[in-house]
This record gives C-alpha cells, sequence and structure tokens, in this order.
C-alpha cells in the first residue's frame, strides 16, 4: 500500500428539510386547522480515528464527500427523517487542518476518537409552527438551512513509542527490519527509505512501536532531501535512537548534522530523550571502533551504543535501553502536576 500522509478533501454537511404547508382534510372536522410537519436536519460530517489504517492513501482516489439533505416535513405533523451523516475514517495520529494548512481544527490521537467537523443544517419549521390566536391557518412554511462546506487538509503523524533517525545509509531500515516483523526496503544507496516505517519491538517479553524516518541531511529542514517532510512523524514519539553508520569518515560531525536538523525544526524535536548508537560496526576492526565510538560519545557528551544487525552486536543492549526511557517518559506523562496552592509549611502546621 502506497504511503500517504496528506490529503486535501472536500466536504459539505446535509441541507435540512424544508418545512411543509398542509392542512387536516378529515370528513366531519369542520375547523381541521394546519398540520404541517418540520423538516429533517442535514447530514453531519465527522472525522473518526479508526484501527486498521496507518496511511491516508484512500484520499487520494476520492476529495469530495457530501452528507445528505434532511427529508422535507409532511402532513399529518409528520417531522421529515435526519439526513444520513457521512464519516471520514483515518488512522490515529490524523490532524485535522482549515483550508490555509495551518489552523488546527482537530488533532485525532486515539482510535475511536470522534470529532464533527461541518454541522447539517437545521430543517424548517412546517406551517403548524406559525399557528397563532390571529391567524388559524397560515400557509407558510420554512425552507431547510444550508449545510457547511469546507475545505479541508488531513496530516498524518505516526504514533510510535521511538523514532529511529540518521543520516542516509546509516542503517536504520536493517536495524527496523532485525528488531520487527516490518519489511522496509534495503538497499546500498542514499534515500532507500521513501517513507516512514512502522514495526513492533519485543525485548524482555515487552513490546513497543518504532518508527524508521528516511534520512536527514544538512538542510532538511528548511527543504533539502526528503526527511524535511516527515520529521512531523517523529514528533509524537516518545524517544529517538540516533544511529550514525560506522562507515562515516568523521562520526562525529554525522551526528551533529543529524542533532542541528532536529533542533532547527522545532517542535520540542531537539529536547526529546535520545539514545545513540554506532550502526554497522561488523565492519570495523577493534581498534578503529573504539577509536570511533570515543569521537562519537565526545561529540554527543553521553554514553554510545555500539551495534550490528549482521552479527547481533548490542541489538538486544539498545532495545533495553529504548524500552527503560519509554517506561521513564511514560511516568512522567502519567505523573500529576503540583498542586500550585500547596505549600508545604501550611501543610506541616496543619498537623
Amino acid at each position: 500500500m502506497k504511503f500517504l500522509d496528506q490529503a486535501k478533501v472536500y466536504i459539505r454537511s446535509g441541507d435540512g428539510g424544508a418545512g411543509s404547508v398542509s392542512f387536516r382534510r378529515e370528513k366531519f372536522i369542520e375547523f381541521g386547522g394546519p398540520d404541517g410537519g418540520d423538516g429533517g436536519r442535514g447530514g453531519d460530517v465527522f472525522v473518526e480515528a479508526v484501527s486498521g489504517l496507518n496511511t491516508l492513501i484512500d484520499y487520494r482516489y476520492q476529495q469530495h464527500y457530501r452528507a445528505k439533505t434532511g427529508m422535507h416535513g409532511m402532513g399529518r405533523n409528520r417531522t421529515g427523517a435526519k439526513g444520513a451523516d457521512v464519516t471520514l475514517k483515518v488512522p490515529a495520529g490524523t490532524q485535522v487542518f482549515a483550508e490555509d494548512n495551518e489552523t488546527l481544527i482537530c488533532d485525532l490521537t486515539e482510535i475511536g476518537q470522534r470529532e464533527r467537523i461541518a454541522a447539517g443544517g437545521n430543517g424548517g419549521f412546517g406551517n403548524a409552527y406559525f399557528r397563532s390566536s390571529v391567524n388559524q391557518a397560515p400557509r407558510r412554511a420554512n425552507p431547510g438551512l444550508e449545510g457547511e462546506e469546507l475545505t479541508i487538509w488531513l496530516r498524518l503523524k505516526l504514533i510510535a513509542d521511538a523514532g529511529v533517525v540518521g543520516q542516509p545509509n546509516a542503517g536504520k531500515s536493517t536495524f527496523l527490519a532485525s528488531v520487527t516483523a516490518a519489511r522496509p526496503k534495503i538497499a546500498d544507496y542514499p534515500f532507500t527509505t521513501l517513507h516512514p516505517n512502522l514495526g513492533v519491538a519485543t525485548v524482555d517479553a515487552q513490546e513497543f512501536v518504532l518508527a524508521d524516518i528516511p534520512g536527514l541531511i544538512e538542510g532538511a529542514h528548511e527543504g533539502v532531501g526528503i526527511g524535511d517532510r516527515f520529521l512531523g512523524h517523529v514528533e509524537r514519539t516518545r524517544v529517538l535512537l540516533h544511529l550514525v553508520a560506522a562507515t562515516e569518515a568523521d562520526v562525529a560531525n554525522a551526528y551533529r548534522v543529524v542533532r542541528g536538523e532536529l533542533e532547527a525544526y522545532g517542535a520540542g524535536l531537539g529536547e526529546k530523550p535520545e539514545i545513540v548508537a554506532l550502526s554497522q560496526t561488523d565492519v570495523l576492526d577493534p581498534e578503529t571502533k573504539s577509536e570511533k565510538l570515543r569521537e562519537l560519545a565526545s561529540a554527543a557528551g553521553g554514553p554510545v551504543h555500539a551495534l550490528s544487525a549482521v552479527s547481533r552486536e548490542g541489538m538486544t543492549d539498545v532495545l533495553r535501553a529504548l524500552r527503560d526511557a519509554i517506561a521513564r517518559e511514560k511516568q512522567t506523562e502519567e505523573a500529576p502536576e503540583p498542586d500550585p496552592r500547596w505549600e508545604p509549611a501550611a501543610a506541616e502546621r496543619g498537623r
């Protein structure tokens, strides 16, 4: 299935049904009076996050969605039926923007979340509504109100626990294929990965979701290469796994380039917890490997893992480090915020 993370869609909610002009015609009822019913409400347009989807490809082939018009009112005070609703089904992590592609309408982050983005028009009143003491036989009814017509943008940001970042050919897709059941395209040339890939990794009977992001090069945040299109997918991850290829002549510079792009992009990417690893270490001799690990650790300012998807060196250690970092972030998110009105001194006095 082709990956699509942005789509432009035209939607229109249903018009309300018209009210009815009708009078009672039963035999032996001398003054029957008006009995025209109200029109039905037009259908609404909803957007809902559902399971089983990870792309917006459905909206490549159909861009127009229109809810049904409400049924007109009828005699005998019968109200018209409501028009059928339309629901746009999208993957979790989809944001809905207005036509300017900047104004956020809603953000669907959980399966089952459902938002109304266009309300149907109200149905018109029938002539029974206008009956009064001075107008016993009104011959007027209201038309239904028009529905809303909008142009919206759907933008998908994948939801994953950890995001794998690095320069092209850093071994990101190979790592994902080694630790999950995902099968991304792997080849020995830059920008083999053209779209993000998701996989579920398992370590010590615990699972978490990994996202492989296309390679980042210098200037990516300004549109150089293809990584800038997909940096938004890293926004929702809790932890970053930064891979630096052991084949790089200057591993410290390769690390700084990607870090610079993450910080220049903004959206909090530069503040996310990061685990740094030197990948493809199976191609190095022990002396060169130790030297590059020292250079990378100096640039990263912290410990660096060594891993190889071929020899399986360090794979379990990296997965455990990711698992622990994700668990710490979850605890931080779930921890209740302290009450600013609570003061320890006051609490002590109350004892």
